[in-house]
C-alpha cells in the first residue's frame, strides 16, 4: 500500500482494499472525516451499532492505516481519526486479487450511494429550494474516447479538490455548507450488433 503526504492513499494492497470494503467500516470512516475524532462509543451511537462493534471495525481500519489513535481530550479517552481523507485505486489491476477487491469496493461504494439517493428522495421535499436542486441524478448518454473519459475525470477532480480540503479544515466552510456524497459512476457499454 502506497500513502501519500497530501491527504491522498492509494490502495494496491488487495487486503486493505477488501478491509476497507466493509460496509461498517466505510460508514464508521465517514463519521471520523465528518467528526474529525470519535471514541468507540461515540461512533458506534452515530453509526447505529454496539461500541464492541465500533471499536473492532476501529481496529481493523487502523491495522490497514485507515484510521489512527487521535489525541484523547482526558486520560479515559482513546478517540481515532482518519489518517486520510482520499483513497484512490488502480482502475486497471495487475493481479486478480488486486481487482476482486477493487470491484468489491466499487461496489459497496455504489450501493452505498443508491442507498443515499432513496434516503435523499424521501426527505428532499424538506429541503431548502437551493439544496432541493442540487442534489439528485444526472444521466448523459455519450461517445468519447478513453483519453476525453481520462480528462473530463480529472477536471472534475481538479474542480471537487477545493472542496474535498474542507474535510481537513473546518474552519474553511462557508456558513451554509453541508457534506455531500459525490459519487462518480462511468459504464461503458458494450458495442450493437452493428459496432455502434
Amino acid at each position: 500500500m502506497s500513502l501519500e503526504s497530501s491527504g491522498r492513499r492509494r490502495l494496491d494492497d488487495a487486503a486493505a482494499i477488501r478491509a476497507f470494503a466493509h460496509p461498517v467500516r466505510l460508514a464508521l470512516h465517514e463519521l471520523l472525516m465528518r467528526a474529525g475524532a470519535l471514541t468507540a462509543a461515540e461512533a458506534g451511537r452515530e453509526a447505529g451499532i454496539s461500541q464492541a462493534l465500533a471499536s473492532y471495525h476501529l481496529r481493523q481500519l487502523a491495522k490497514y492505516g485507515f484510521v489512527e489513535q487521535a489525541e484523547a481530550r482526558d486520560e479515559r479517552e482513546r478517540p481515532w481519526k482518519v489518517t486520510q481523507t482520499v483513497q484512490e485505486w488502480d482502475e486497471v489491476a495487475a493481479e486478480p486479487d488486486q481487482a476482486a477487491a477493487r470491484s468489491l469496493l466499487e461496489q459497496v461504494i455504489a450501493e452505498r450511494a443508491l442507498a443515499r439517493l432513496a434516503e435523499w428522495q424521501q426527505h428532499r421535499p424538506d429541503e431548502p429550494m437551493p439544496w432541493r436542486a442540487v442534489g439528485g441524478v444526472g444521466n448523459t448518454y455519450l461517445y468519447a474516447t478513453p483519453d476525453e473519459v481520462a480528462a473530463v475525470s480529472a477536471g472534475i477532480e481538479e474542480l471537487l479538490e477545493p472542496l474535498r480540503a474542507r474535510v481537513d479544515d473546518p474552519a474553511s466552510r462557508p456558513a451554509n455548507a453541508r457534506p455531500l456524497s459525490w459519487t462518480q459512476v462511468v459504464a461503458p457499454l458494450p458495442p450493437t450488433g452493428s459496432g455502434d
